[in-house]
């Protein structure tokens, strides 16, 4: 019979009791780590490792080998899965003094085939973190992947947009467009001039296209521009028909006595085009 290796006494005395308990039933079958492996799937080494305690066995590796040798496995399962538990926290107890034979628990030392050529290690609370680092690094990515999709595809929603709106620049649509998640607004160029006594900013010529809050495109361009030259400032000159928008629109119509709806009708065109700075 061989003999085994004290077991470190840092091992959790359930994790302690899994293993003396593993050992038994290798000795009771006469069997090598390498026949183990052969009868069980797992290798000589992980073998050498599970009866050493320097890992803890998988549930099935500890199934197979109560099929092997003999025992009841509901009850080896039970106590592996108390082991697993303290073995999983990462902090082993130690007893305060060192377990220099496993006789005491039934069990023999080890000899030159379960340890030769594998190094003393004694489990330790480090090794949680490392599965948690993997996770964290393993989130990192997945979430770099989706930043970097979502940017492309704003990217080329964008570029649709500057195009429609191009398009949009060479005709004069009978209503103007409204706010969608479709239609992303650009930015856009006062270029003033004064042509016959009224004020054009290069967008439009329109004096009579109804525009109202959420409608979007080159005539607010025209709107913003004539609005800020009046001296109610619409905020960026983006296009779109806004709260800050519409609360020039309103100033400018009540300085000037119109209807103070804050919708750019003929009347409130007629004011923009005309209107003298403050």
């Amino acid at each position: 019979m061989s003999r085994w290796k004290p077991l470190p006494a840092e091992l959790h005395p359930h994790v302690h009791q899994l293993i003396v308990r593993l050992r038994r039933l290798k000795d009771r079958g006469e069997l090598s780590t390498r026949q183990l492996g052969v009868k069980t799937g797992y290798s000589a080494r992980s073998w050498q490792r599970y009866l050493n305690g320097r890992s803890l066995p998988p549930r099935e590796a500890v199934e197979a080998m109560a099929r092997i040798g003999g025992d009841d496995p509901v009850r080896l399962l039970a106590l592996h899965e108390t082991a697993a538990e303290h073995w999983a926290r990462g902090r082993p107890v130690a007893t305060g003094r060192p377990v220099t034979t496993d006789a005491a628990a039934g069990a023999p030392e080890s000899g030159p085939e379960e340890t030769a050529g594998t190094p003393h290690h004694v489990p330790t609370e480090r090794q949680p973190y490392g599965r948690y680092l993997r996770a964290a690094v393993m989130a990192g990515a997945v979430a770099l992947v989706l930043s970097v999709s979502a940017v492309l595809l704003l990217a080329v929603r964008l570029a649709d947009a500057r195009a429609e709106l191009a398009d949009r620049a060479g005709t004069a649509p009978a209503t103007p467009a409204t706010v969608s998640e479709t239609l992303i607004p650009v930015s856009y160029t006062c270029r003033l001039e004064r042509h016959d006594s009224r004020w054009y900013a290069g967008h439009t010529n329109t004096t009579d296209t109804i525009l109202a809050y959420t409608h979007v495109g080159r005539e607010v361009a025209e709107a913003q521009c004539l609005l800020r030259r009046a001296g109610f400032p619409p905020g960026d000159i983006d296009g779109i028909f806004g709260p800050q928008t519409q609360r020039a629109v309103e100033r400018m119509q009540k300085r000037d006595g119109l209807v103070v709806d804050g919708v750019i009708g003929p009347h409130t065109w007629k004011s923009l085009r005309s209107a003298a700075p403050e």
